[in-house]
């Protein structure tokens, strides 16, 4: 490299923001993600073998998806070229592709093909990658905060190894900050920085996972300091950080993982849970009628007769709701939410509807009991129409030895909880009586002694 070009290197590098300058150069300064690049396990050996192929990695933003995009470029000696989805078109993709197979045929090395939001490609941009991919011109690494299952099409996915990133943990954010703080030639080791314990502990903390955030607030709070050395306090910390944004689109994955995690957690009866997983999908600008919809349903599916009064309130819920408005109808919800959380659990009916939905879709169709039929025209008395019915409210107890189905079914099984264990002893000595349909008892005896 000649002077000038050192020179211009170093005025790049000065520009940079210090998460910029930070970016480890090797595999052994990386940190994080060793579920999938510690020894021994899956990346860490095509790496070894030198078979990469094609990679999916998939995570949330900072947690080194480009950082090791670059670091196995230089493990596997390849070509590293770069593309944003954002940004690039398919005359941009392919001018890539013949690049690579050109050098490939004239025995260069190989590409290895970093395309970062590979999601936001369609369907054709990511057709043209599949055959260099297959010929194995070029390794392909793809990035995405989205899940590759949805967002990439399956003949790539098919072809690709996944890797989800999962965020940093404090340990690793901590160890970044004070590796950043002590560098010399990259860092701010010129500062003298002091990082109080309390200070490293909000960072790790408030950052999610996220380096460039943590790094981020580091300089931030290093570069506006006066003293020297700069004491970077909670304070200082607390002050250098952004207001925390929250990985949350609406539609994406965080919208379904946190929606599964609001019921999961209601269903579990942990209102605590609940609560937090409410306020993280309000925090980040979820549809309040999306959250209503979900605490009625789940009212039915997973409380039903064991609290009667869960669907009215999620009912209630949803229109105070529509009335209201944000802010105020966060507390409506918290209400919800903690109510039927420490309600008792039934899917008694939804485990009912199911067997019965899978009779009638798999078995063969049952008659209308002639008994139960329609006998409100003209000539439905000369068919049998309603002969021998029974009408209920003369019978004792309101209930007729009646056989209101033609076969034996029990889809209701009512569990020992809440209301239910109330109505299981009654569906008992209601089965009983309509059982007398078909036994030979006659029905002019009465019910059994319960009333109904």
């Amino acid at each position: 490299m000649s002077l000038f070009e050192k020179s211009e290197a170093r005025n790049l590098e000065a520009v940079q923001p210090l998460a910029a300058r930070m970016r480890p150069r090797t595999l052994g300064e990386f940190v994080g993600q060793q579920h999938f690049l510690g020894e021994g396990k899956l990346l860490r050996r095509l790496l070894k073998a030198n078979r990469l192929g094609s990679v999916i990695f998939y995570g949330p933003p900072g947690t080194g998806k480009t950082t090791l995009a670059r670091l196995m470029a230089v493990e596997t000696r390849n070509r590293f070229r770069q593309l944003s989805a954002v940004t690039s078109g398919v005359k941009d993709l392919r001018a890539v592709l013949e690049e690579s197979r050109n050098e490939v045929a004239t025995g260069g090395r190989r590409t290895l093909l970093f395309i970062d939001e590979i999601h936001r490609f369609n369907r054709a941009q990511q057709d043209a990658l599949l055959p260099d991919v297959e010929d194995g011109i070029v390794n392909l690494v793809g990035a995405t905060t989205a899940n590759p299952f949805f967002a990439v099409i399956g003949a790539l996915v098919s072809r690709s190894q996944i890797f989800q990133f999962q965020p940093l943990s404090r340990d690793d954010i901590r160890q970044l900050l004070v590796r950043a703080a002590a560098d010399r030639e990259r860092g701010l080791a010129h500062f003298s920085v002091q990082l109080h314990d309390d200070a490293l502990d909000f960072l790790c903390e408030v950052s999610d996972g996220d380096a460039r955030r943590a790094l981020t607030a580091l300089e931030i709070g290093t570069l506006s300091s006066k003293e020297r050395p700069v004491q970077f306090t909670r304070h200082l910390a607390e002050e250098s950080v952004q207001r925390k944004a929250m990985n949350y689109d609406g539609s994406g994955d965080a919208h379904y993982d946190l929606a599964s995690a609001l019921i999961k957690s209601i269903r579990g009866s942990d209102p605590d849970a609940g609560l937090y997983w409410l306020a993280r999908m309000l925090e980040g600008g979820e549809d309040v009628r999306f959250l209503c919809r979900r605490l009625v349903i789940l009212a039915s599916e997973d409380i039903g007769n064991a609290d009667p009064q869960a669907l009215p309130l999620a009912v209630a819920a949803m229109q105070a709701c529509e009335f209201v408005g944000l802010p105020e109808c966060q507390l409506t919800l918290a209400q919800a939410v903690t109510y039927l959380a420490c309600a008792p659990k039934s899917n008694a009916s939804t485990v009912a509807i199911g067997e019965a939905l899978a009779d009638v879709r798999e078995n063969r169709t049952l008659p209308v009991p002639v008994h139960l039929r329609d006998s409100h025209y003209g000539g439905a008395d000369q068919l049998g129409h309603g002969h021998g019915y029974q009408y209920a409210h003369d019978e004792k107890g309101g209930v007729a030895a009646q056989d209101y189905l033609g076969v034996e079914r029990e889809y209701y099984r009512p569990v020992d909880r809440g209301f239910e264990a109330e109505l299981s002893e009654r569906l008992q000595a209601i089965r009983k009586r309509l059982r007398e349909a078909g036994s030979g008892v006659d029905s002019e005896a009465g019910p059994p002694e319960q009333e109904f």
